[in-house]
């Protein structure tokens, strides 16, 4: 156990809430333990008393009370599943959380937690968003969505104008979305751009999309561009992936369509008598957002990479992927 503790808060830490300025301090302090603290008054800053959602200033000096060391690693690093289910909304969007500022936040949404509502969806960001309503009203808004299978950046507006500006980056394709994958197979091109038009159909387990037929009613055109970053044996293919268009599960079917469907698909990909399921491999979605690229509502380009999942991070060790391999750009 350390001892009181007086901690200065910093410039770039300029309007942070509270409790996210704690999450970035102390990541295994949860967030039922922090209200706890505040309500006895051991937390304090400036020697005064406040609540969780108070938003810190630089100079002014924190009041943290004697913490429990092992409780700075407990609590950071993947979201495991039983977390998803039992943790607190504002607790698990600050595990999330990316990035931060006046504008916008940036979340690296967990594989298996839906974006927003639907049949036999209980627990959604768009629902969780609301912990994070702000002082005058306003709760953060989505402005683009994920799969609930898919891994990855999410980007979230903070105010109605930043929602607008960064909806209209999204509509007018002013957006570099990457994405990783794992594919069954190799693709015979290094690279190549998929062009086809999609349109959607309902199946016993749910809407499904497929490629449609020329002119076909109701279908979308759809632009995906991919390149292949590793191999294992020539049975897996890790895949860097862009979509052009913002189409339901697009990536996914591109993938199907070009032969090579992303292992773990629930939907898509198809059992193959004369091809084993690599051993070590969890039978998930192997897709995620890994880097977008999109104008800031306050001028000039956010920059944000999210780390993979436990899932693909176990994947990844077991083929030797070297993340390095792809040659990402830098965050800024």
């Amino acid at each position: 156990m350390a001892g009181i503790e007086h901690i200065k808060v910093e410039p770039d830490e300029a309007g942070m809430r509270l409790d996210r300025w704690f999450k970035v301090h102390f990541p295994g302090l949860g967030f039922g333990q922090l209200q706890k603290l505040m309500r006895s008054g051991q937390v304090r800053v400036d020697g005064g008393r406040v609540k969780t959602d108070a938003r810190v200033q630089p100079g002014q000096m924190v009041r943290v009370p004697p913490l429990d060391v092992d409780a700075k690693a407990s609590k950071s690093g993947p979201i495991a599943g039983k977390e998803l289910k039992h943790s607190g909304d504002a607790e698990l969007l600050a595990r999330m959380l990316l990035h931060e500022d006046d504008k916008v936040y940036v979340l690296n949404k967990p594989a298996g937690l839906a974006v927003q509502g639907g049949s036999g969806v209980s627990r959604h960001i768009d629902k969780m968003l609301e912990a994070w309503t702000s002082q005058k009203g306003e709760k953060p808004r989505l402005v683009h969505r994920l799969d609930r299978d898919t891994s990855g950046v999410l980007v979230v507006a903070r105010t109605r104008g930043a929602a607008q500006k960064l909806t209209a980056a999204f509509r007018e394709r002013d957006t570099k979305k990457t994405y990783w994958s794992l594919v069954k197979g190799v693709p015979r091109k290094h690279e190549d751009k998929i062009s086809t038009w999609l349109v959607k159909e309902a199946t016993a387990d749910g809407d499904r999309m497929r490629i449609a037929k020329h002119g076909e009613e109701g279908a979308d055109h759809a632009v995906s561009f991919y390149r292949v970053v590793e191999t294992a044996a020539q049975r897996l293919a890790w895949l860097e992936m862009e979509p052009y268009t913002g189409r339901t599960h697009q990536l996914r079917v591109h993938a199907l369509h070009i032969g090579h469907p992303i292992i773990g698909d629930p939907k898509y990909f198809e059992d193959d008598p004369n091809w084993d399921f690599p051993g070590g491999v969890q039978k998930r979605l192997h897709l995620h957002a890994r880097h977008i690229d999109i104008p800031h509502p306050n001028g000039g380009r956010l920059r944000v990479t999210a780390p993979l999942p436990p899932h693909m991070v176990q994947t990844w060790n077991l083929l030797g992927f070297d993340e390095a391999s792809a040659g990402e750009p830098d965050d800024e």
